[in-house]
């Protein structure tokens, strides 16, 4: 029976098998990682002032936009890597 242990052609060799599939997974993961935080952050603040202040709905979504546009501007700059 073939040991499943014994090295063969077809093992890892450190720099010799193609990333490319692995950047671009974890790129995207770095990508909703940031956006999605963002959303929760913009959430938060919009159910805040409309449940835990006398503020209400209204601006609790004014607050929630300028939350987002904010946070995508900061961002789409590179202060978010």
């Amino acid at each position: 029976m073939a040991d499943p242990h014994h090295a063969d052609s077809h093992d890892y060799t450190r720099g010799e098998m193609a990333i490319g599939e692995q950047n671009a997974t974890w790129a995207l993961f770095m990508v909703m990682a940031k956006y999605g935080s963002l959303v929760v952050a913009a959430s938060l603040v919009l159910l805040t002032l409309w449940f835990c202040t006398p503020a209400g709905l209204i601006p609790g979504v004014i607050a929630f936009v300028v939350v987002m546009i904010a946070g995508i501007a900061f961002l789409r700059s590179g202060g978010g890597h």
